[in-house]
């Protein structure tokens, strides 16, 4: 089993930078995927970034540039550096791990972008 915290939401301004956490616990050998996704009101979840064994990162059309994901194993987190936000950005953002067919996800952290 895999416990996954996420914080670092918040009201951010457009132009501005956020990082948010997600903080693993539990059964965490074997994981072969940490990601971050986002849903927006009345859209469906999207996946934002992915980083997986080796360090091996992919981003969602539009993301790569504006967002960096990364992951420090020794305290098993992992992170979104979000920069020039935009209000679209703005949706609750949730941490996601997988192994083995199986995933688990956390509760989401609400990011809003606003002036």
């Amino acid at each position: 089993q895999v416990r996954l915290v996420e914080s670092g939401g918040g009201l951010v301004q457009p132009g501005g930078s956020l990082r948010l956490s997600c903080t693993a616990s539990g059964s965490l050998f074997g994981l072969t995927q940490m990601a971050w996704y986002r849903q927006a009101p009345g859209k469906q979840r999207e996946l934002v970034a992915a980083i997986g064994v080796g360090g091996k990162t992919s981003y969602a059309d539009g993301m790569q540039g504006r967002f960096i994901i990364s992951r420090h194993e020794a305290t098993g987190t992992t992170y979104l550096q979000m920069n020039n936000v935009k209000p679209e950005d703005t949706a609750k953002y949730y941490c996601n791990a997988v192994r083995s067919g199986s995933y688990w996800w956390g509760q989401g952290t609400l990011v809003t972008v606003s002036s």
